[in-house]
């Protein structure tokens, strides 16, 4: 019963749906503008930084390095047959301490992100989870947000586009029920029961005192139970100045969504206190509009149609002006040929 009454939640509510209901109505467009640019990967010429601009074929760890080190996240990478020793050798050289976070070094919307809390635990998932990782510093700022930027190559200053505030699953304790029957009965929270039992599974059967607050995923992913809020009030002359300083440093990356835990918004426009979990290239998304309650289904798909428009005018640019190349089509059709068998070999491992 309970697994039907989600089902039509999220048949319901258009923020579950599945990526392709927004790309879909598109995609004649986007046909549109690559016999414009006469080429159908003209969008690789976006962010020359980054691996085809950053179409989730990139390394994380690569792009992690593009940041400017006041902002980026003590990061290590580790490799499948590295040594455990050696790994935690360089988490102890990068003075990471634990919990940290482990995640796939090619991957996207959440996947095998995950929050690890003792040496133990680490093993287990590096033997698990036979690929390249990154594993990071877990950033204890209460507030995480992505911020979507972009900035034509010819001109000095750039605009943020949106602003997604992420609101992490929470459930309140009332003293007498227990955390799991907490999570069924919030709305929101039973979509994700299965994650949640998977991460709490020792304290399911826990009663939370009257008032406790507790988190249940520290991931600022919409696939961890992370609720997407629409914050694009927030965008000002200040703010944006400082993403612009940001990607000055940042040679060669015009577009994408910067992910950053901060202590307060206030700090964030100065440019303290926060940390940039990640840059993300052209498949970065203004996921402001996935706040259903602000934005419906067509403004989501209107935002996708702008994304294009805004990837196609920076390729140009790049292209005509600054004699940036665009990806060979069949290396990158091998490209993605190859992303598809590695999230299938992901998916074989995954619970």
């Amino acid at each position: 019963m309970m697994n039907r009454k989600v089902f039509f939640h999220k048949l319901l509510n258009w923020e579950y749906w599945p990526t392709f209901m927004f790309y879909l109505p598109n995609i004649p467009y986007v046909i549109y503008l690559a016999i414009k640019a006469k080429s159908p990967v003209f969008y690789t010429a976006t962010n020359p930084a980054i691996k085809n601009s950053g179409d989730g074929t990139e390394s994380k760890y690569k792009t992690v390095q593009l940041i400017p080190k006041k902002y980026r996240p003590k990061t290590v990478f580790a490799t499948p047959n590295e040594d455990f020793k050696t790994v935690l050798m360089n988490i102890e050289t990068e003075e990471i301490k634990f919990p940290l976070i482990a995640k796939p070094d090619i991957g996207f919307r959440g996947m095998l992100v995950k929050k690890i809390n003792s040496e133990n635990e680490l093993k287990e998932y590096l033997k698990k989870y036979h690929i390249n990782i990154i594993i990071q510093e877990f950033i204890t700022y209460k507030h995480e947000c992505g911020i979507l930027y972009c900035r034509l190559p010819n001109e000095k200053k750039g605009t943020i586009t949106s602003i997604t505030l992420k609101k992490f699953s929470t459930v309140i304790g009332n003293g007498k029920s227990t955390l799991s029957e907490l999570i069924l009965i919030d709305e929101r929270a039973k979509i994700y029961y299965n994650l949640f039992q998977e991460i709490h599974n020792e304290n399911m059967l826990l009663i939370p005192k009257h008032g406790e607050e507790v988190i249940l995923t520290a991931i600022g992913n919409h696939s961890k139970g992370t609720e997407f809020l629409g914050g694009n009030d927030l965008i000002n002359e200040r703010l944006i100045n400082t993403i612009d300083t940001i990607n000055k440093q940042i040679n060669g990356w015009y577009y994408g969504r910067l992910d950053i835990k901060y202590d307060t918004f206030e700090g964030l426009e100065k440019g303290d206190n926060f940390k940039i979990l990640e840059i993300n290239g052209i498949i970065s998304e203004a996921t402001h509009v996935f706040d259903s309650k602000k934005y419906s289904y067509f403004d989501a798909v209107k935002a996708i149609k702008n994304h294009w428009k805004t990837v196609y005018n920076i390729a140009i640019i790049n292209h005509k002006i600054y004699g940036v190349k665009y990806a060979k089509t069949f290396t990158f059709l091998k490209d993605m040929k190859g992303l598809r068998n590695y999230i299938k070999k992901v998916k074989k491992l995954s619970p």
